[in-house]
């Protein structure tokens, strides 16, 4: 596993099958809607290749001081939307859920300032598990 240590929260890849899906998949968590701004650490190395949430958990570097992380995974990159895995880290360390590409943006601003908790993006999921955005934003 190689997981730096570094000054934003990170977005693992955890899957490399089809790389004209992570192109895509890249392109819509960089370039999210206003007012957000991507603000993440990609981590784009093959040594994380199929690994598991709880692998990830247990290979954060010990002072990793963010809330959440975002794993890329297999469903991420086979569906047109990217639904990408968002991993509480603080509140209840290992709940889920999943959230398009172009939202990743939203709730790592939200969760970095603290205007917002996990808790909260995850109750606003749809009924498939996924978070699409804040209703009326």
């Amino acid at each position: 596993m190689n997981i730096p240590s570094t000054e934003t929260a990170l977005l693992i890849r955890t899957d490399f099958s089809n790389p004209s899906a992570w192109k895509s998949l890249a392109a819509a968590v960089c370039q999210p809607p206003d007012p957000f701004m991507f603000n993440m650490e990609i981590v784009d190395d093959r040594a994380n290749s199929g690994a598991t949430v709880e692998t990830l958990m247990e290979s954060l570097p010990e002072n990793y001081p963010h809330s959440f992380m975002v794993i890329a995974d297999g469903i991420a990159n086979s569906q047109a939307d990217h639904p990408l895995l968002v991993v509480d880290l603080f509140e209840e360390r290992g709940r889920q859920f999943r959230a398009i590409a172009t939202q990743i943006a939203s709730i790592e601003n939200n969760l970095s300032i603290a205007n917002m908790g996990f808790d909260e993006f995850a109750e606003l999921v749809d009924e498939t598990g996924v978070f699409r955005g804040i209703p009326g934003m």
